[in-house]
């Protein structure tokens, strides 16, 4: 395990993405509201996210680290600075260009599962890929849904599939387009322990086995520790990160930061 020698400080980058970033955000700053009454939710963030790694991004209530993930993901706009996504630098684009890059370059996991009650489980994984009017790849999915365990649930609909069915489910949508990045809001908020664990050990998979590049934020040290690295916020700023940490060690960083 590494601990950056700048906590408590920023993390700073070079003026454009790295080659091997998925995701990458260069000076990124974002308020709410205006005057004394003005909340920074992120400050000069700069930042570089790996392809193929799963970075988890933690920080106490209030810390950016909802927003940041938003604005990475091009959900919500940002004051100043770049955000780039596969290279593509994706500040300012007409919405109808950001729609399409985050449809078929981005995949995302959350803490609700999103899946379509009256669609079977097939049906809600091709689902982006029909909405685009695309033709899925059906031997990458017999893949994805055979390296998640999802290959006899297939025709199943959702409220005939656990919570931890549905949330693989969510992840092969998520995987089905070969995203350049997915990311992962709480995604084991809503399920137990066991199910969690399973669900975090797929998504690790994922980079290792897919070459797929994962950014979650978390609350959750255990969730945190399947992550390769932890990237840590407090009041809008970077303020370190870990790498290949155990529960222990986040969270006695993120003491540190009072969370």
């Amino acid at each position: 395990m590494t601990t950056s020698t700048n906590l408590p400080g920023s993390l700073t980058g070079s003026p454009s993405p790295a080659p091997s970033a998925a995701v990458a955000a260069r000076g990124v700053s974002k308020s709410y509201g205006r005057g004394e009454t003005a909340v920074h939710a992120l400050r000069d963030i700069s930042l570089d996210f790996d392809r193929e790694r799963f970075t988890a991004i933690m920080g106490p209530s209030g810390s950016g680290k909802s927003t940041l993930m938003h604005c990475l993901a091009g959900l919500d706009s940002i004051d100043s600075g770049h955000l780039w996504i596969g290279g593509t630098d994706i500040t300012g684009l007409p919405d109808a260009a950001l729609t399409r890059l985050r449809r078929e370059r981005v995949g995302f996991v959350f803490q609700s599962f999103n899946l379509v009650p009256t669609l079977t489980a097939e049906q809600n994984i091709t689902l982006p890929v029909a909405l685009a009017g695309g033709t899925v790849d059906t031997t990458w999915l017999q893949q994805i849904s055979a390296s998640l365990g999802l290959e006899d649930r297939l025709s199943h609909r959702p409220h005939e599939l656990s919570g931890g069915q549905q949330q693989r489910v969510a992840v092969a949508r998520a995987l089905l387009t070969r995203p350049d990045v997915i990311f992962g809001d709480e995604p084991t908020g809503n399920l137990d322990s066991a199910t969690g664990a399973e669900v975090l050990s797929l998504l690790r998979r994922s980079c290792r086995e897919m070459g797929q590049s994962i950014i979650m934020v978390t609350h959750d040290p255990v969730a945190a520790s399947y992550a390769d690295r932890v990237v840590l916020m407090r009041d809008g700023a970077l303020v370190g990160e870990l790498e290949q940490s155990t529960p222990d060690a986040i969270l006695s960083a993120l003491a540190t930061l009072g969370a």
